[in-house]
């Protein structure tokens, strides 16, 4: 059985250790006893490491050894169009699962009125859920959840090769591209898609238009079918 893996603030002259609601988590779910192995993270290494103290709201580690460590590739971004919370929440859960590096929400033409005004209260909710769905996925590294931008924004700063998926049957399929190693920008609509104009800004903008297939996916289906794809 694979063991669980845990994130830390830092790792100190060979100790580590949480606090808080980790830590309780620890002590009262999974009893955490003095002596016991995990894998924990600083988010630069990873290591197997030790319980050398364990109490209700602290637990400390011994280092023992530093593990293997290697970044998946390409690195992907992933802007997603606002759409309900509830379900983009969901989305970035499993977005985190699957390997993604960075999660940029933008707010588009249909993006759902007023879910802007909402999003920086929401920001440390998010990378609560991405370092929950980070442990629980055994990840080395954390996704980066940014703040919202604008359609023309995340079209002009997107790094890398840069992708829109396109409900439009003459567009490529995402399986038939060849993955580079280099940072890979991933543009998903919101529910209803994009407007004409925004499509000719993205064409403009040097994003290549792809497919996911005869279907309409929802918006988180469509970002989990092809981070599934990116990642194979």
């Amino acid at each position: 059985m694979a063991r669980r893996l845990f994130f830390v603030s830092g790792v100190h002259s060979g100790h580590a250790s949480l606090r808080g609601e980790q830590a309780r988590h620890l002590s009262k779910v999974l009893r955490v006893e003095v002596g016991q192995q995990y894998e924990i993270s600083d988010n630069s290494q990873k290591y197997l490491a030790r319980v050398s103290e364990a109490h209700k709201d602290a637990v400390s580690f011994e280092i023992l050894e530093k593990l293997p460590t290697t970044p998946e590739l390409p690195p992907i971004h992933l802007y997603a169009a606002l759409y309900k919370f509830e379900n983009f929440e969901w989305g970035i859960e499993k977005a985190t699962e699957l390997g993604v590096d960075h999660i940029i929400p933008v707010q588009t033409a249909r993006s759902e009125n007023g879910l802007d005004k909402a999003v920086p209260k929401r920001l440390e909710r998010w990378r609560r859920i991405a370092l929950e769905a980070s442990q629980q996925s055994r990840r080395t590294f954390l996704p980066e959840i940014h703040p919202l931008l604008s359609l023309r924004d995340a079209l002009a700063s997107a790094p890398g090769l840069r992708l829109f998926l396109d409900e439009r049957r003459d567009a490529p399929h995402l399986s038939t591209l060849t993955l580079p190693t280099t940072p890979v920008s991933l543009l998903i609509g919101p529910e209803g898609g994009f407007t004409d104009e925004e499509r000719s800004l993205a064409l403009a903008a040097n994003w290549a238009p792809l497919s996911l297939g005869p279907r309409i996916l929802r918006a988180e289906t469509a970002a989990l079918a092809a981070l599934a794809l990116l990642r194979r």
